[in-house]
């Protein structure tokens, strides 16, 4: 697949996966795939409820975390990150173009590995997430020091 980038063993965060991408990934190893897209958004080759049948036909777990930039707050990143811990790993996570995926995700990573949000942002911008939205880019700073020294397990 192009561009992904991978987190981890554990996650990879990339953008929005074609069918045929889809049909791969179980056979690549992945075990769940997490879309952030919401309903309707352009260029969504499958609503999020098909691209969950896609993905549960080839034996993997699916989570649909609908966010957009404008109603993404602190409730809803610490849902996902507990809900990210009961998936079976490695996860494939996606948006249309995979930005607010490795938000989310990067958010999630920082806060496990006790990082500072400036630490996270330049993580980032190392591994090629360009964030092009100061308001995303300040939400992800303040809610990952909001967050240090608080993993998701405890």
């Amino acid at each position: 697949m192009s561009n992904q980038m991978k987190f981890n063993d554990e996650l990879t965060v990339g953008a929005q996966p074609t069918e045929a991408e889809i049909k791969s990934m179980a056979a690549d190893g992945f075990k769940a795939v997490i879309n952030f897209r919401t309903e309707g958004e352009e260029d969504q080759p499958l609503s999020p409820d098909d691209e969950g049948d896609l993905v549960r036909s080839h034996g993997m777990e699916y989570l649909h975390v609908p966010v957009s930039i404008d109603e993404i707050d602190e409730t809803k990143v610490d849902a996902v990150r507990r809900q990210y811990e009961a998936l079976p790993k490695p996860v494939f996570a996606h948006c249309k173009s995979g930005k607010r995926a490795g938000a989310m995700m990067m958010m999630h990573t920082a806060v496990e590995n006790d990082m500072s949000g400036d630490q996270a942002l330049k993580k980032a911008k190392e591994m090629g997430f360009e964030c092009d939205q100061p308001e995303l880019e300040k939400f992800v700073k303040d809610y990952v020091d909001g967050r240090q020294g608080a993993k998701a397990s405890s």
